[in-house]
């Protein structure tokens, strides 16, 4: 694969949604076929003995690997979004982030119990998207297997509302 550092691939947006964040723009890996196959072999990786069931992604970058994820695993894909989005019956989750707070909801059937998830979204930051989507999987009854980002924000210190989760995040900052 041309040892493709990913990290090129991941660009800075200033102040983006809002004044003091500094946004990972994921775009440049998504234009590239072999950065994005990088990215995605680097994430299966750690999965190779591990029974999978379901693949979850939390809106919307989290949907880009996510149903790639699902595709290799040969599993089927669940969506997690932002209210009103779903047109089947839902059960939802308050949470706050880093600049703000909202709501994630999935189909009260996405998920049957005792089903083995791998959740996945592109970033962890504070971790309050991806423990809302955990409290989502588990209240439907099914087993996070693993919990998988793209990117981690080690100085916000989202893999603390992880504690009980297996995390693998490809890059740090």
């Amino acid at each position: 694969m041309n040892n493709i550092q990913i990290k090129d691939f991941v660009r800075d947006i200033l102040d983006f949604p809002k004044k003091g964040v500094v946004f990972k723009d994921i775009t440049p890996i998504l234009s590239s076929a072999e950065a994005t196959e990088a990215v995605l072999q680097q994430l299966l990786a750690p999965l190779k003995n591990e029974r999978i069931d379901k693949v979850a992604a939390i809106e919307s970058r989290g949907f880009f690997f996510g149903i790639l994820l699902a595709h290799a695993l040969k599993v089927g894909f669940v969506p997690i979004r932002k209210p009103g989005k779903l047109p089947g019956e839902v059960i939802g989750e308050h949470y706050d982030l880093e600049y703000g707070n909202s709501s994630l909801e999935i189909h009260t059937d996405a998920i049957a119990k005792g089903e083995r998830v791998l959740l996945h979204d592109d970033v962890l930051a504070t971790g309050g998207t991806a423990q809302a989507a955990t409290k989502l999987i588990e209240h439907l009854g099914g087993e996070i297997v693993q919990c998988t980002f793209l990117m981690e924000l080690d100085f916000l210190h989202g893999r603390e509302k992880l504690k009980k989760y297996s995390i693998n995040s490809i890059l740090n900052y």
